[in-house]
Protein backbone atom coordinates (compact mmCIF):
# COMPACT_ATOMS: atom_id res chain seq x y z
CA UNK A 1 0.00 0.00 0.00
CA UNK A 2 1.83 3.02 -1.11
CA UNK A 3 1.77 6.38 1.21
CA UNK A 4 0.46 9.42 -0.54
CA UNK A 5 0.81 12.67 0.40
CA UNK A 6 0.00 16.27 -0.88
CA UNK A 7 2.25 18.66 -1.11
CA UNK A 8 2.22 22.91 -2.15
CA UNK A 9 3.30 23.74 -5.25
CA UNK A 10 5.51 26.68 -4.58
CA UNK A 11 4.03 29.77 -6.49
CA UNK A 12 0.32 28.02 -7.42
CA UNK A 13 -1.03 27.41 -4.40
CA UNK A 14 -2.33 23.67 -5.53
CA UNK A 15 -1.27 20.59 -4.20
CA UNK A 16 0.96 18.01 -6.06
CA UNK A 17 -0.07 14.06 -4.95
CA UNK A 18 3.00 12.10 -4.65
CA UNK A 19 4.10 8.61 -3.54
CA UNK A 20 5.84 9.00 -0.27
CA UNK A 21 7.29 5.22 0.22
CA UNK A 22 10.27 4.24 -0.73
CA UNK A 23 9.73 1.62 -3.84
CA UNK A 24 10.14 -2.09 -2.15
CA UNK A 25 13.27 -3.27 -4.14
CA UNK A 26 14.96 0.31 -2.81
CA UNK A 27 13.91 -0.48 0.68
CA UNK A 28 15.90 -1.37 3.61
CA UNK A 29 14.01 -4.28 5.59
CA UNK A 30 14.28 -5.46 9.36
CA UNK A 31 14.55 -8.42 10.97
CA UNK A 32 15.61 -6.33 14.69
CA UNK A 33 15.21 -2.93 15.50
CA UNK A 34 18.25 -0.71 14.69
CA UNK A 35 19.17 2.86 15.77
CA UNK A 36 21.43 4.75 13.04
CA UNK A 37 21.57 7.21 15.43
CA UNK A 38 23.57 5.18 18.03
CA UNK A 39 26.15 3.87 16.02
CA UNK A 40 29.47 5.38 15.35
CA UNK A 41 31.24 3.38 12.65
CA UNK A 42 29.97 1.89 9.40
CA UNK A 43 32.18 -1.08 8.04
CA UNK A 44 31.44 -2.81 4.81
CA UNK A 45 32.96 -5.81 3.03
CA UNK A 46 33.86 -5.21 -0.53
CA UNK A 47 33.18 -8.29 -2.67
CA UNK A 48 29.05 -8.15 -3.59
CA UNK A 49 28.96 -5.35 -1.12
CA UNK A 50 30.27 -1.84 -1.90
CA UNK A 51 31.46 -4.01 -5.45
CA UNK A 52 28.02 -5.83 -7.08
CA UNK A 53 28.92 -8.09 -9.44
CA UNK A 54 27.51 -9.03 -12.93
CA UNK A 55 26.64 -12.52 -11.99
CA UNK A 56 26.32 -14.46 -15.09
CA UNK A 57 29.10 -12.87 -16.20
CA UNK A 58 31.30 -13.69 -12.93
CA UNK A 59 29.71 -17.76 -12.82
CA UNK A 60 30.40 -18.14 -16.75
CA UNK A 61 33.97 -17.37 -15.82
CA UNK A 62 34.46 -19.21 -13.24
CA UNK A 63 32.84 -22.68 -14.89
CA UNK A 64 35.06 -22.12 -17.69
CA UNK A 65 38.39 -21.69 -15.33
CA UNK A 66 37.11 -24.97 -13.26
CA UNK A 67 36.67 -26.83 -16.22
CA UNK A 68 39.75 -26.08 -17.59
CA UNK A 69 41.82 -26.95 -14.67
CA UNK A 70 39.86 -30.16 -14.15
CA UNK A 71 41.01 -30.95 -17.55
CA UNK A 72 44.22 -30.95 -16.76
CA UNK A 73 43.81 -33.46 -13.51
CA UNK A 74 42.40 -35.74 -15.87
CA UNK A 75 38.20 -35.79 -16.78
CA UNK A 76 37.26 -35.86 -20.25
CA UNK A 77 38.00 -33.40 -22.64
CA UNK A 78 34.30 -33.43 -23.44
CA UNK A 79 33.92 -31.17 -20.44
CA UNK A 80 34.90 -28.08 -22.53
CA UNK A 81 31.67 -29.23 -24.79
CA UNK A 82 29.09 -29.40 -22.23
CA UNK A 83 26.27 -27.13 -21.41
CA UNK A 84 26.33 -25.25 -18.53
CA UNK A 85 23.39 -23.64 -17.00
CA UNK A 86 24.48 -21.06 -14.77
CA UNK A 87 20.59 -20.65 -14.11
CA UNK A 88 20.44 -23.73 -11.93
CA UNK A 89 21.73 -23.11 -8.79
CA UNK A 90 21.35 -20.77 -5.87
CA UNK A 91 22.50 -19.81 -2.34
CA UNK A 92 21.46 -22.01 0.39
CA UNK A 93 21.58 -25.09 -0.82
CA UNK A 94 23.28 -28.32 0.38
CA UNK A 95 25.65 -30.48 -1.32
CA UNK A 96 25.31 -34.05 -0.60
CA UNK A 97 28.78 -35.38 -1.61
CA UNK A 98 28.10 -39.19 -0.74
CA UNK A 99 25.41 -39.30 -3.26
CA UNK A 100 26.18 -36.33 -5.42
CA UNK A 101 23.13 -34.72 -4.58
CA UNK A 102 22.06 -31.05 -4.50
CA UNK A 103 19.26 -30.47 -1.80
CA UNK A 104 17.22 -27.05 -0.49
CA UNK A 105 16.29 -27.33 3.15
CA UNK A 106 13.52 -25.41 5.26
CA UNK A 107 14.46 -23.60 8.78
CA UNK A 108 13.68 -27.47 10.23
CA UNK A 109 16.64 -28.93 7.80
CA UNK A 110 13.99 -30.68 6.29
CA UNK A 111 14.33 -31.23 2.78
CA UNK A 112 11.25 -30.99 -0.06
CA UNK A 113 13.73 -30.31 -3.60
CA UNK A 114 16.40 -31.82 -5.15
CA UNK A 115 18.72 -32.34 -7.66
CA UNK A 116 20.47 -35.26 -8.72
CA UNK A 117 22.44 -33.86 -11.21
CA UNK A 118 20.45 -32.38 -12.99
CA UNK A 119 17.42 -34.88 -12.93
CA UNK A 120 14.89 -33.59 -9.80
CA UNK A 121 14.88 -36.23 -7.52
CA UNK A 122 11.01 -37.73 -6.40
CA UNK A 123 9.53 -37.43 -2.92
CA UNK A 124 10.42 -41.15 -2.50
CA UNK A 125 14.12 -40.59 -2.84
CA UNK A 126 14.38 -37.32 -0.72
CA UNK A 127 11.82 -38.96 2.01
CA UNK A 128 14.03 -42.09 1.86
CA UNK A 129 17.33 -40.46 2.47
CA UNK A 130 16.65 -37.37 4.45
CA UNK A 131 13.50 -37.97 6.29
CA UNK A 132 14.04 -40.99 9.00
CA UNK A 133 18.08 -39.60 9.96
CA UNK A 134 18.23 -35.66 10.74
CA UNK A 135 21.02 -33.80 8.01
CA UNK A 136 23.69 -32.82 9.64
CA UNK A 137 25.33 -30.14 7.41
CA UNK A 138 28.23 -29.66 9.54
CA UNK A 139 29.73 -32.72 8.69
CA UNK A 140 32.20 -33.65 5.90
CA UNK A 141 29.31 -35.19 3.94
CA UNK A 142 27.90 -31.91 3.30
CA UNK A 143 28.74 -28.67 1.78
CA UNK A 144 26.64 -25.60 2.15
CA UNK A 145 26.88 -22.73 -1.17
CA UNK A 146 26.23 -19.45 1.23
CA UNK A 147 28.05 -17.24 -0.87
CA UNK A 148 27.49 -16.15 -4.57
CA UNK A 149 31.02 -17.38 -5.60
CA UNK A 150 30.41 -20.58 -4.69
CA UNK A 151 27.15 -20.73 -7.15
CA UNK A 152 29.48 -21.64 -10.32
CA UNK A 153 30.68 -24.73 -8.42
CA UNK A 154 26.77 -26.33 -8.03
CA UNK A 155 26.64 -25.37 -12.08
CA UNK A 156 30.03 -27.80 -12.70
CA UNK A 157 29.03 -30.35 -10.33
CA UNK A 158 25.22 -30.59 -11.48
CA UNK A 159 26.53 -31.29 -15.19
CA UNK A 160 29.33 -32.85 -15.21
CA UNK A 161 27.63 -35.74 -12.77
CA UNK A 162 24.56 -35.69 -15.61
CA UNK A 163 27.32 -35.94 -18.46
CA UNK A 164 29.42 -38.54 -17.19
CA UNK A 165 26.73 -40.92 -15.31
CA UNK A 166 24.78 -40.74 -19.37
CA UNK A 167 28.32 -41.94 -20.53
CA UNK A 168 28.15 -44.34 -18.58
CA UNK A 169 30.97 -43.62 -16.17
CA UNK A 170 31.13 -44.41 -12.45
CA UNK A 171 31.66 -41.32 -10.41
CA UNK A 172 33.37 -40.55 -6.99
CA UNK A 173 30.70 -37.58 -6.12
CA UNK A 174 32.71 -36.67 -3.14
CA UNK A 175 35.93 -36.56 -5.07
CA UNK A 176 34.82 -34.74 -8.11
CA UNK A 177 32.88 -31.91 -5.88
CA UNK A 178 36.60 -31.75 -3.79
CA UNK A 179 38.26 -31.14 -7.30
CA UNK A 180 35.60 -28.66 -8.29
CA UNK A 181 36.49 -26.88 -5.38
CA UNK A 182 40.14 -26.73 -5.44
CA UNK A 183 40.34 -25.87 -8.81
CA UNK A 184 38.24 -22.98 -8.68
CA UNK A 185 40.16 -22.02 -5.61
CA UNK A 186 43.26 -22.76 -7.84
CA UNK A 187 42.28 -20.37 -10.27
CA UNK A 188 41.26 -17.51 -7.36
CA UNK A 189 45.32 -18.65 -5.83
CA UNK A 190 47.18 -18.16 -8.79
CA UNK A 191 45.01 -14.60 -9.79
CA UNK A 192 43.04 -15.40 -12.96
CA UNK A 193 39.62 -14.52 -11.56
CA UNK A 194 40.77 -11.14 -10.76
CA UNK A 195 42.93 -10.88 -14.09
CA UNK A 196 39.86 -11.32 -15.90
CA UNK A 197 37.82 -8.95 -13.54
CA UNK A 198 40.02 -5.84 -13.56
CA UNK A 199 40.67 -6.27 -17.34
CA UNK A 200 37.21 -5.04 -18.16
CA UNK A 201 35.48 -3.92 -15.13
CA UNK A 202 32.53 -2.80 -17.34
CA UNK A 203 31.81 -6.34 -18.29
CA UNK A 204 31.59 -8.10 -14.57
CA UNK A 205 31.35 -4.90 -11.87
CA UNK A 206 27.90 -3.11 -11.98
CA UNK A 207 29.16 0.80 -10.96
CA UNK A 208 26.55 2.09 -8.54
CA UNK A 209 26.37 5.79 -9.07
CA UNK A 210 24.70 6.16 -5.86
CA UNK A 211 27.34 4.38 -3.73
CA UNK A 212 29.20 7.41 -3.66
CA UNK A 213 26.64 9.68 -2.32
CA UNK A 214 25.74 7.02 -0.04
CA UNK A 215 29.41 7.04 1.73
CA UNK A 216 29.19 10.40 1.61
CA UNK A 217 25.94 10.95 3.92
CA UNK A 218 26.86 8.70 6.53
CA UNK A 219 30.03 10.59 6.73
CA UNK A 220 28.78 14.09 7.01
CA UNK A 221 26.71 12.62 9.79
CA UNK A 222 29.48 12.56 11.81
CA UNK A 223 29.91 8.35 11.36
CA UNK A 224 33.40 6.95 10.46
CA UNK A 225 33.83 4.04 7.83
CA UNK A 226 36.03 1.23 7.59
CA UNK A 227 36.52 -1.40 4.78
CA UNK A 228 37.20 -5.09 5.57
CA UNK A 229 37.71 -7.63 3.46
CA UNK A 230 39.06 -11.12 2.43
CA UNK A 231 40.56 -9.78 -1.09
CA UNK A 232 44.15 -8.68 -1.42
CA UNK A 233 45.56 -5.72 -1.60
CA UNK A 234 46.04 -4.96 -5.58
CA UNK A 235 42.81 -6.15 -6.45
CA UNK A 236 41.09 -4.01 -3.64
CA UNK A 237 42.94 -1.14 -5.21
CA UNK A 238 41.58 -1.57 -8.68
CA UNK A 239 37.75 -2.45 -7.77
CA UNK A 240 37.90 0.21 -5.53
CA UNK A 241 39.02 2.70 -7.73
CA UNK A 242 36.64 1.89 -10.39
CA UNK A 243 33.81 1.95 -8.19
CA UNK A 244 34.81 5.75 -6.45
CA UNK A 245 37.42 7.58 -7.90
CA UNK A 246 35.72 10.67 -9.26
CA UNK A 247 32.65 9.68 -8.15
CA UNK A 248 32.56 13.13 -6.21
CA UNK A 249 35.07 16.55 -5.86
CA UNK A 250 35.09 16.29 -2.46
CA UNK A 251 37.37 13.21 -2.76
CA UNK A 252 40.10 12.91 -4.35
CA UNK A 253 40.55 8.92 -4.01
CA UNK A 254 38.56 6.34 -2.84
CA UNK A 255 40.88 5.72 0.40
CA UNK A 256 39.54 9.06 1.56
CA UNK A 257 35.88 7.95 1.92
CA UNK A 258 37.26 5.30 4.73
CA UNK A 259 38.64 6.17 8.17
CA UNK A 260 40.91 2.51 7.72
CA UNK A 261 41.18 -0.01 5.37
CA UNK A 262 41.91 -3.80 6.10
CA UNK A 263 42.45 -6.27 3.08
CA UNK A 264 43.49 -9.86 3.33
CA UNK A 265 41.22 -10.53 6.45
CA UNK A 266 41.35 -14.00 6.76
CA UNK A 267 37.24 -13.90 7.94
CA UNK A 268 35.90 -15.65 9.91
CA UNK A 269 39.82 -16.03 11.37
CA UNK A 270 39.65 -12.07 11.88
CA UNK A 271 36.76 -12.26 13.98
CA UNK A 272 38.60 -14.68 16.12
CA UNK A 273 41.89 -15.07 16.81
CA UNK A 274 42.75 -13.29 13.51
CA UNK A 275 46.69 -12.67 12.17
CA UNK A 276 49.43 -9.92 12.35
CA UNK A 277 48.96 -6.79 11.30
CA UNK A 278 50.99 -4.89 8.65
CA UNK A 279 50.56 -1.71 6.33
CA UNK A 280 50.71 -2.39 2.49
CA UNK A 281 53.45 -0.25 1.19
CA UNK A 282 53.94 -1.60 -2.62
CA UNK A 283 55.02 -5.25 -2.04
CA UNK A 284 56.21 -4.36 1.50
CA UNK A 285 54.31 -5.10 4.73
CA UNK A 286 55.28 -3.16 7.49
CA UNK A 287 54.41 -3.73 11.02
CA UNK A 288 52.08 -1.08 12.75
CA UNK A 289 52.02 0.44 15.91
CA UNK A 290 48.74 2.92 16.90
CA UNK A 291 45.87 3.66 15.54
CA UNK A 292 45.32 3.02 11.70
CA UNK A 293 45.67 5.92 9.34
CA UNK A 294 42.97 7.54 6.78
CA UNK A 295 44.32 6.82 3.22
CA UNK A 296 46.70 3.87 4.37
CA UNK A 297 45.70 0.07 3.39
CA UNK A 298 46.53 -2.53 5.80
CA UNK A 299 46.11 -5.89 5.80
CA UNK A 300 45.34 -8.68 8.42
CA UNK A 301 44.84 -8.02 12.06
CA UNK A 302 41.85 -9.45 14.34
CA UNK A 303 38.30 -8.12 15.72
CA UNK A 304 39.88 -7.44 19.62
CA UNK A 305 43.00 -5.54 18.08
CA UNK A 306 41.03 -3.18 15.43
CA UNK A 307 38.59 -2.01 18.17
CA UNK A 308 41.52 -1.16 20.94
CA UNK A 309 42.87 0.91 17.75
CA UNK A 310 40.45 2.92 16.96
CA UNK A 311 39.21 3.39 20.08
CA UNK A 312 35.77 1.55 19.27
CA UNK A 313 32.68 0.54 20.95
CA UNK A 314 31.59 -2.42 19.57
CA UNK A 315 27.65 -2.02 20.25
CA UNK A 316 28.08 1.54 17.90
CA UNK A 317 29.50 -0.81 14.86
CA UNK A 318 27.55 -1.92 11.88
CA UNK A 319 29.04 -4.27 9.36
CA UNK A 320 27.45 -4.51 6.21
CA UNK A 321 28.89 -7.66 4.21
CA UNK A 322 27.17 -10.47 1.89
CA UNK A 323 28.45 -13.62 3.03
CA UNK A 324 26.17 -14.89 6.09
CA UNK A 325 28.37 -17.01 7.57
CA UNK A 326 32.29 -14.93 7.78
CA UNK A 327 30.59 -11.34 7.43
CA UNK A 328 27.01 -11.75 9.43
CA UNK A 329 26.88 -14.91 11.69
CA UNK A 330 30.80 -14.88 13.13
CA UNK A 331 30.00 -10.91 13.79
CA UNK A 332 27.59 -11.29 15.34
CA UNK A 333 28.36 -14.04 17.42
CA UNK A 334 32.05 -13.13 18.29
CA UNK A 335 31.07 -9.42 18.18
CA UNK A 336 28.66 -7.12 19.33
CA UNK A 337 28.60 -5.37 16.20
CA UNK A 338 25.38 -4.44 14.69
CA UNK A 339 25.08 -6.20 10.85
CA UNK A 340 23.61 -5.48 7.84
CA UNK A 341 22.97 -8.14 4.60
CA UNK A 342 23.43 -7.10 0.82
CA UNK A 343 21.45 -9.75 -0.79
CA UNK A 344 21.70 -8.38 -4.60
CA UNK A 345 19.00 -11.35 -5.41
CA UNK A 346 15.86 -9.33 -4.22
CA UNK A 347 15.87 -7.52 -7.39
CA UNK A 348 14.53 -11.13 -8.86
CA UNK A 349 12.75 -11.74 -5.34
CA UNK A 350 10.50 -8.80 -4.98
CA UNK A 351 9.51 -8.74 -8.85
CA UNK A 352 8.26 -12.56 -8.51
CA UNK A 353 6.46 -11.76 -5.12
CA UNK A 354 4.89 -9.37 -6.98
CA UNK A 355 4.46 -11.17 -10.07
CA UNK A 356 2.50 -14.32 -7.76
CA UNK A 357 0.70 -11.58 -5.95
CA UNK A 358 -2.36 -12.88 -7.05
CA UNK A 359 -1.70 -16.66 -6.87
CA UNK A 360 -0.47 -16.06 -3.09
CA UNK A 361 -3.76 -14.01 -2.53
CA UNK A 362 -5.30 -17.02 -3.45
CA UNK A 363 -3.53 -19.53 -2.00
CA UNK A 364 -4.25 -17.92 1.53
CA UNK A 365 -7.90 -17.20 1.21
CA UNK A 366 -7.68 -21.51 0.15
CA UNK A 367 -6.44 -21.88 3.80
CA UNK A 368 -8.60 -19.98 5.45
CA UNK A 369 -11.13 -22.42 3.62
CA UNK A 370 -10.10 -25.65 4.37
CA UNK A 371 -9.49 -24.47 7.89
CA UNK A 372 -13.50 -24.00 8.18
CA UNK A 373 -13.64 -27.38 6.21
CA UNK A 374 -11.60 -29.33 8.30
CA UNK A 375 -13.96 -28.11 11.52
CA UNK A 376 -17.30 -28.83 9.67
CA UNK A 377 -15.81 -32.45 9.11
CA UNK A 378 -14.94 -32.81 12.94
CA UNK A 379 -18.48 -31.38 13.80
CA UNK A 380 -19.84 -34.18 11.02
CA UNK A 381 -17.65 -36.86 12.41
CA UNK A 382 -18.38 -36.17 16.18
CA UNK A 383 -22.21 -36.39 15.52
CA UNK A 384 -22.27 -39.49 13.62
CA UNK A 385 -20.08 -41.29 15.99
CA UNK A 386 -22.61 -39.51 18.55
CA UNK A 387 -25.76 -41.41 17.54
CA UNK A 388 -26.82 -44.47 18.50
CA UNK A 389 -26.01 -47.37 16.57
CA UNK A 390 -28.64 -49.14 14.15
CA UNK A 391 -28.63 -52.14 12.00
CA UNK A 392 -30.48 -49.63 9.50
CA UNK A 393 -28.78 -46.32 8.37
CA UNK A 394 -31.07 -43.58 9.74
CA UNK A 395 -31.77 -40.35 7.96
CA UNK A 396 -29.47 -38.49 10.39
CA UNK A 397 -26.95 -40.74 9.26
CA UNK A 398 -26.96 -40.72 5.79
CA UNK A 399 -27.53 -36.98 6.24
CA UNK A 400 -24.15 -36.44 8.52
CA UNK A 401 -22.34 -39.38 5.59
CA UNK A 402 -23.10 -37.10 3.02
CA UNK A 403 -22.25 -33.79 4.51
CA UNK A 404 -18.90 -35.51 5.31
CA UNK A 405 -18.45 -36.76 2.04
CA UNK A 406 -19.23 -33.67 0.07
CA UNK A 407 -16.23 -32.09 2.76
CA UNK A 408 -13.88 -34.83 2.03
CA UNK A 409 -14.46 -33.58 -1.67
CA UNK A 410 -14.11 -29.89 -1.38
CA UNK A 411 -10.73 -30.32 0.80
CA UNK A 412 -9.43 -32.71 -2.14
CA UNK A 413 -10.20 -29.98 -5.11
CA UNK A 414 -8.25 -27.51 -2.52
CA UNK A 415 -5.08 -29.81 -2.40
CA UNK A 416 -4.92 -30.42 -5.96
CA UNK A 417 -5.93 -26.11 -6.57
CA UNK A 418 -3.18 -25.85 -3.83
CA UNK A 419 -0.66 -28.17 -5.43
CA UNK A 420 -1.06 -26.06 -8.88
CA UNK A 421 -1.06 -22.64 -6.86
CA UNK A 422 2.47 -24.29 -5.34
CA UNK A 423 4.38 -25.45 -8.36
CA UNK A 424 3.10 -21.95 -10.76
CA UNK A 425 4.34 -20.00 -7.46
CA UNK A 426 7.94 -21.92 -7.41
CA UNK A 427 8.14 -21.20 -10.89
CA UNK A 428 7.20 -17.24 -10.45
CA UNK A 429 10.59 -17.11 -8.54
CA UNK A 430 13.13 -19.82 -9.75
CA UNK A 431 12.40 -22.45 -12.45
CA UNK A 432 14.69 -24.93 -10.64
CA UNK A 433 14.34 -24.30 -6.38
CA UNK A 434 11.76 -21.30 -6.05
CA UNK A 435 12.22 -18.55 -3.93
CA UNK A 436 15.49 -18.07 -1.88
CA UNK A 437 14.08 -17.19 1.19
CA UNK A 438 11.07 -19.09 1.47
CA UNK A 439 10.53 -23.10 0.96
CA UNK A 440 7.23 -24.97 1.57
CA UNK A 441 5.23 -21.82 2.62
CA UNK A 442 8.02 -21.44 5.19
CA UNK A 443 11.47 -19.93 5.60
CA UNK A 444 13.83 -21.65 4.16
CA UNK A 445 17.29 -22.56 5.52
CA UNK A 446 19.05 -19.28 4.15
CA UNK A 447 16.00 -17.58 4.98
CA UNK A 448 16.20 -18.61 8.29
CA UNK A 449 20.18 -17.68 8.81
CA UNK A 450 19.54 -14.05 7.56
CA UNK A 451 16.39 -13.75 9.88
CA UNK A 452 18.54 -14.94 12.50
CA UNK A 453 21.89 -12.94 12.20
CA UNK A 454 21.27 -10.06 10.00
CA UNK A 455 19.56 -6.98 11.65
CA UNK A 456 18.65 -5.56 8.34
CA UNK A 457 18.86 -6.91 4.90
CA UNK A 458 18.57 -4.95 1.60
CA UNK A 459 19.90 -5.57 -2.47
CA UNK A 460 22.40 -3.11 -1.94
CA UNK A 461 24.54 -0.72 -0.12
CA UNK A 462 23.31 2.47 -1.78
CA UNK A 463 19.60 1.41 -0.45
CA UNK A 464 20.72 3.32 2.79
CA UNK A 465 20.67 6.69 0.86
CA UNK A 466 17.02 7.32 0.89
CA UNK A 467 17.18 7.12 5.08
CA UNK A 468 18.47 9.46 7.61
CA UNK A 469 21.38 8.43 9.17
CA UNK A 470 19.47 8.85 12.24
CA UNK A 471 17.06 6.15 11.31
CA UNK A 472 15.12 4.09 13.54
CA UNK A 473 14.67 0.53 12.01
CA UNK A 474 11.69 -0.68 13.42
CA UNK A 475 10.92 -4.89 13.10
CA UNK A 476 7.67 -5.65 12.02
CA UNK A 477 5.47 -7.19 14.83
CA UNK A 478 6.21 -10.78 14.59
CA UNK A 479 2.96 -12.73 15.37
CA UNK A 480 2.76 -16.28 16.84
CA UNK A 481 0.47 -18.77 15.10
CA UNK A 482 -2.34 -18.26 18.43
CA UNK A 483 -2.15 -14.69 17.41
CA UNK A 484 -2.83 -14.99 14.04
Amino acid sequence: MSTQLALPIPGLGTEQVIDAQIPRPGRVFVNRNLRLSGIDWVGFDMDYTLAIYRQPAMDSLSVELTVERLIRRGYPAELADLEYDIRFPIRGLLIDKQHGHVLKMNRFKAVYQGYHGLRRLSQTELETLYWEDRIQPQTERYHWIDTLFGLSEVTSYAAIISALEKRGVDVDFSKLFDDIRDSIDKAHREGVVYKHVTADMDRFLDRDDSLARTLHKFRSAGKRLFVLTNSPAHYTESVMSYLLDGAMPEYSKWQNYFDAVIVGAKKPLWFNEGTPLRECSGSRRIEVSGALERGKIYEGGGLQDFETRMGMVGSKVLYVGDHIYGDILKSKKESSWRTAMIIQELDGEVAAYERAAGDLNRQRALQDVREKLEDELRFYQGRLKSLPKSRRPTADQNRFKLAIGRVRSELRSINEEQALLEDGIRKSFHPYWGSLLKDQGGTSSFGHQVETYADIYMRRVSCLRRYSPEQFFRCPYDFMPHEL
